[in-house]
């Protein structure tokens, strides 16, 4: 009979790490894009180079559930942005530094805490990235290439009701003695039914140029983190910034078109004194305008177009900030297979007026140096490879 117990209870003991592996998962992923890129002007110069993640950021992550019963599962994902050209590490040399959070999922929506996207990436960005292969806006500037995040959220994503999604987040500043500083919230919304989708965002954060721009290892705490881009390198005194997004998107069998607007404010400039080179005070404003389209010759060929036209108020009742930015691209997107595909694009640049330095505009395609000139040319052809 001893026996016969001690047998039962191996079993089961045996058992026990099988049951908790099929109530449980996780999952590795990537992304690995790659390709060679030509600039008519990068300084006054040709440019041909490699160019690592133009279509999508490089990426390597670990995704899994826990089934907790009752409808609820806990969550966690850790995702590594990387350069297939040298292997160095993404995001300021971050381990996981496009995402790191960990939460609970319910029958209304998730719960999640970490490093994490805002809400223009996860309700307006779908819909316009569902278009075509489509260029960034100059300096990125509203984020709808999603490369910004934000750290220390507390962040809620409902469930889709019948197409509409919604969510939150809040990033708190975690500086003693301030509540305001550093700190960071976001609000969106989506609906898709049938061939119609649209989305709508919101974002403020506070002290930008290190809570938005500047929450990698190697940012700097006093110093501009805003300086690549002369588009918005001028306003990295702000006190805050703000940023409202809106999308509308549409298919009708091969075809897929969208217009999306953005209004970013940096507001209250000058208020960080050692980054007031300018002399800046109020706000400074662009508003973007895009229209894009896509067409699918077949399920393995699509073509995408698209034209961005972005203005930058004058701040303190001068010619400085007056700026604007014309962009245009086409492109060819051919899948080998489901997860691998070639593309090519061809992109341009016309830049006019005094950007936020004060000095005459020059053009500068996103993830590129300068323009000696107003107007830059590139074209890149890459391959793209998802497991």
């Amino acid at each position: 009979m001893s026996n016969q117990r001690n047998t039962v209870f191996l079993s089961l003991a045996l058992a026990l790490p099988i049951c908790a592996q099929a109530q449980s998962s996780v999952t590795l992923y990537g992304v690995l894009d790659a390709g060679l890129i030509f600039a008519n002007n990068v300084g006054g110069s040709h440019l041909y180079a490699t160019q690592a993640g133009w279509y999508q950021g490089n990426r390597w992550g670990m995704t899994g559930t826990e089934d907790l019963g009752g409808g609820f599962q806990a969550i966690f994902r850790l995702e590594s942005g990387f350069s297939p050209l040298t292997g160095a590490m993404g995001q300021g040399n971050s381990m996981f530094g496009r995402q790191a959070f960990v939460g609970v999922t319910s029958p209304y929506g998730a719960a999640t805490l970490g490093r994490q996207y805002d809400s223009i990436v996860d309700y307006v960005e779908p819909a316009r990235a569902s278009t075509a292969l489509l260029i960034n806006h100059p300096a990125e500037l509203d984020n709808l290439g999603n490369d910004y995040r934000l750290n220390n959220v507390v962040k809620f994503a409902s469930v889709d009701y019948g197409g509409l999604k919604f969510g939150g987040l809040f990033s708190a500043g975690g500086v003693a003695g301030s509540f305001e500083r550093n700190r960071a919230w976001s609000l969106g919304t989506s609906y898709k039914r049938g061939p119609l989708f649209f989305g709508l965002a919101y974002l403020n954060a506070r002290d930008p140029n290190f809570s938005y721009y500047g929450n990698n290892p190697s940012s700097s705490t006093t110093a501009s983190n805003m300086s690549s881009y002369r588009v918005f390198s001028g306003y990295a005194s702000a006190r805050s910034l703000e940023t409202f997004a809106a999308t509308t998107g549409y298919t009708a069998g091969a075809w897929s078109l969208a217009a999306t607007y953005t209004n970013v404010r940096f507001k209250g400039l000058g208020a960080i004194a050692a980054l007031d080179s300018n002399g800046y005070r109020g706000t400074a404003s662009f508003n973007t305008a895009e229209v894009a389209m896509g067409y699918s010759f077949t399920p393995s060929l699509k073509l995408g177009a698209s034209y961005q036209y972005i203005h930058g108020a004058p701040v303190n009742g001068g010619d400085a900030g007056r700026v604007t930015y014309h962009e245009a691209d086409v492109s060819l997107d051919y899948f080998l297979s489901k997860r691998t595909d070639v593309y090519a694009m061809v992109m341009g640049q016309q830049a006019s007026g005094r950007d936020s330095t004060g000095r005459n505009a020059v053009a500068q395609l996103w993830a590129l140096s300068a323009s000696s000139s107003n107007r830059q040319v590139g074209a890149v052809v890459g391959l793209r490879h998802k497991f």
